[in-house]
């Protein structure tokens, strides 16, 4: 049953892999054998390649892969393909929160476009660039991280634009899964609160109310994570196009 589960000789692009869920991401991959085009963008991710790489003894490459730029992404693609002559698996993880509130007041115009930008342009900037290169080659795993905010309405936060955002992910996913059945599968994974950068915006009150309405009674850590996108990345789901995998400590369910 390892094998199934094994990316050796593959190789993976992953935006927003520096920290956090992306990271945690990479990491897993690694150690199934992957090489890794470790995507970064506000944090600098040269050492943790390096790290990755030495503790995993497979190929580490740092890119930087500002989503929103569409020649940035281009350029990240062709050094994977530079590197390694084949993209197999492309895991478009970089995203942002929304900590402005309700939509008429505080927000203004611009952050609304900067976390649409980033969350539904960024994500499609990378399944284009993606899905060129799964057509040439005739294969390909393409994941998205979505969010069980695309799924619900969270509470006691107002974020109704990052919700919006990510249930265009979801829909994405979807789409693309069947009009690239012919030479790719596509899914998406949606975690719910998990221990990261992007939810520190949280103070001590609104994480105990997270927890609360969580059935296992805490937050994730984002190596919990992992399970969802390695089976997706391998070949234990070959007749899994379409899903959405929630990973939420049954946030969802109640």
């Amino acid at each position: 049953m390892t094998e199934i589960f094994s990316l050796k000789g593959k190789t993976a692009l992953i935006t927003g892999a520096s920290q956090g869920i992306g990271l945690a991401i990479a990491t897993s991959f690694a150690k199934a054998g992957a090489n890794i085009v470790l995507g970064y963008n506000s944090t600098p991710a040269t050492k943790t390649a390096e790290d990755l790489a030495n503790e995993t003894g497979v190929k580490v490459v740092p890119a930087k892969i500002p989503v929103t730029d569409i020649e940035a992404v281009d350029a990240a693609f062709k050094l994977a393909l530079d590197t390694f002559s084949t993209v197999d698996i492309v895991v478009s993880n970089a995203g942002i929160t929304w900590t402005a509130g309700e939509l008429i007041d505080p927000p203004t115009d611009k952050e609304w476009r900067e976390i649409m930008s980033v969350n539904v342009d960024g994500n499609y900037n990378v399944a284009k660039a993606a899905g060129k290169i799964f057509k040439a080659q005739g294969k390909g795993s393409l994941i998205f991280t979505s969010s069980i905010s695309a799924l619900i309405v969270n509470v006691p936060q107002r974020q109704a634009a990052y919700n919006i955002s990510k249930a265009a992910v979801t829909a994405l996913a979807k789409n693309l899964a069947v009009e690239w059945a012919s030479f790719a599968r596509v899914n998406s994974v949606s975690p719910g609160y998990t221990i990261t950068e992007i939810t520190k915006f949280a103070d001590a009150e609104m994480r105990k109310e997270w927890a609360a309405r969580t059935p296992l009674g805490r937050e994730a850590l984002p190596s919990e994570l992992v399970g969802a996108y390695l089976y997706l990345a391998s070949d234990a789901s070959t007749y899994t196009t379409g899903s959405d995998i929630v990973v939420d400590g049954g946030y969802t369910l109640v």
